[in-house]
């Protein structure tokens, strides 16, 4: 790949009601690194593509994603879209021989993920999946601390997220309620939660759970009426990791005061604590511990776990652009970004095992 690799991306739209994640954490993440070009911009009508390509300084517009994918100019397919637009999107650049970067969750379901990655697979394609707590400072240096022993053996670990339901949502959001749709409080708040915890610590050896939804009906701001609710937005986990460390996860979508994303790590020698006001893969994360009977202490981040510029201010776009910075530090080295569609059907298969061992499939 280039030395500068030129960025087509279909879901940074210009929008009356607000721009989306890909407006506003991948475009202005983009915009951070030397090693990215904002080549191409592509939503469904040519008016709004005018609009964004001028909004996001990129260098060309497309309203038909065919023939963004074919341009020769473009070598990195960027696809930020609501999950059910996910799989179409990301095979027209992979059958146009085109690397892809998919946001998290990477299909509705496992089913979609494992095409995708076989394809990925089979022609030989680089891809990288939005999965960008293992790119958050923090949870780097966390995982390195527990490898070297810095707590010893794990004992065992807590992690909690309780994240902001919206009760009343317009037509943006309202669709999230449909569990076939794949977007909901398991796959995301869920999803990147549980992936930082297996990064930090491994993955899963065995597992029980209960996966249910509290809130069975959500407002439409545009017709005042109700609108069922079948997506879960209270799951809780009980496992093993594959090291022996007894684990408990709790995740649900609660209405207000939510008390944002929390894991605490027990080792024979000390404990580590690393927590977020909202996610990790958003951040900013803030990493305590502690040796022995020694009181918790904040931990500063070593400056060889920051990719991006220094002063970048945190947010939406931080950890995105740390990803983007990793991956073309692998890309230039020709290898494989570890956050890849594989790891992708890694994390939707522990998804679908949770809602099997709960009952729901």
């Amino acid at each position: 790949m280039a030395d500068t690799i030129r960025i087509g991306i279909v879901g940074a739209t210009v929008t009356q009601g607000g721009s989306g994640w890909g407006a506003n954490a991948h475009v202005p993440a983009l915009h951070l690194l030397p090693n990215y070009a904002l080549q191409a911009v592509c939503t469904a009508h040519e008016d709004t593509a005018q609009a964004s390509k001028e909004k996001f300084d990129a260098a060309l517009a497309f309203h038909d994603i065919d023939a963004m994918v074919q341009h020769p100019d473009v070598d990195l397919i960027v696809v930020c879209v609501r999950v059910p637009g996910h799989k179409p999107l990301v095979m027209a650049g992979l059958q146009a021989h085109k690397a892809v970067l998919c946001e998290w969750p990477l299909g509705a379901d496992l089913a979609e993920a494992q095409e995708m990655a076989d394809v990925a697979k089979t022609r030989g394609l680089k891809t990288i999946v939005g999965l960008q707590a293992r790119s958050d400072p923090t949870l780097m240096y966390a995982r390195d601390l527990i490898n070297d022993g810095y707590i010893g053996d794990i004992l065992t670990a807590n992690l909690s997220v309780i994240s902001q339901q919206a009760l009343e949502r317009g037509a943006g959001r309202i669709w999230q309620g449909d569990r076939k749709n794949g977007a909901n409080t398991l796959t995301i708040s869920g999803g990147h939660a549980i992936d930082g915890l297996c990064y930090v610590l491994g993955e899963f050896d065995d597992l029980v759970a209960r996966v249910a939804t509290r809130i069975k009906a959500w407002k439409s701001t545009e017709t005042g009426q109700d609108v069922p609710v079948d997506s879960p937005d209270s799951i809780s986990i009980a496992g093993v990791l594959e090291s022996g460390a007894e684990v408990s996860v709790q995740v649900a979508a609660m209405p207000f005061n939510t008390s944002g994303t929390r894991l605490e790590i027990y080792g024979r020698d000390g404990t580590v604590v690393i927590s977020a006001p909202r996610s990790f893969n958003i951040g900013p994360s803030v990493l305590y511990a502690a040796r022995g009977n020694d009181s918790l202490a904040e931990m500063q981040v070593p400056d060889k776990y920051t990719f991006v510029p220094k002063g970048t201010p945190t947010g939406s776009a931080y950890n995105v652009a740390q990803a983007y910075a990793r991956a073309a530090e692998a890309f230039r080295a020709d290898a494989d970004f570890e956050v890849d569609f594989a790891l992708a059907v890694t994390r939707h298969k522990l998804i679908d095992r949770i809602e099997r061992a709960a009952g729901w499939k």
